[in-house]
């Protein structure tokens, strides 16, 4: 019985689809043939090119300001000099140059998600997912993100790190920053 609905239906629609057919194509041609005899438009020349000039920028024998001269004088006195290692401690000093980058150093630190932790003989782990999904276990100690991030505990719900910045003044500094766990679906 369904199978004689289903031929009843398909054919019913294929013979609503052909209805809708027509080959009098009599509104398109006449159409056509309208637009084909109207007379074509004129096109404007392109507009003259003017040759180039070269042009001799005289300030100082004209008595006017150089503009690659600074219009403001600039006293050394009050420049502040900061020294490239200000606010460096030794202990800073030392993760910034003299160890090996880790892994999850070339990420920064907003693009990595903390998605569980792990507890083996006592050594809590956190487990980091970097942006191209791979999955690494870190530990107190370890480093990520790229401000030099040094784990320093593992929660449950997050990852407790410090970075060493430098500051709008050009001083080194110690920050705190922290990964919270994310609930994957």
């Amino acid at each position: 019985m369904n199978s004689y609905i289903k031929i009843f239906n398909s054919l019913a629609a294929l013979i609503l689809v052909s209805g809708c057919v027509s080959s009098d194509m009599s509104d398109l041609d006449a159409w056509r043939d309208e637009v084909l005899s109207r007379s074509g438009g004129r096109i404007e020349p392109l507009p003259e090119i003017k040759p180039y000039e070269a042009y001799t920028y005289k300030s100082a024998s004209e008595g006017l300001r150089d503009p690659f001269q600074a219009f403001y004088q600039q006293r050394e006195d009050t420049e502040k000099k900061v020294d490239q290692n200000a606010g460096l401690t030794a202990e800073m000093e030392r993760e910034l140059r003299n160890r090996n980058r880790e892994e999850l150093e070339k990420y920064e630190l907003d693009s990595l998600k903390m998605v569980g932790t792990m507890n083996n003989d006592g050594n809590n782990w956190g487990i980091v997912q970097d942006p191209d999904g791979n999955v690494t276990r870190v530990r107190v100690g370890n480093y990520i993100g790229r401000n030099i991030g040094k784990i320093v505990n593992i929660y449950e719900d997050r990852i407790e790190l410090r970075e060493i910045v430098q500051n709008n003044q050009g001083r080194w500094e110690e920050r705190q920053a922290a990964i919270a766990l994310i609930e994957l679906e």
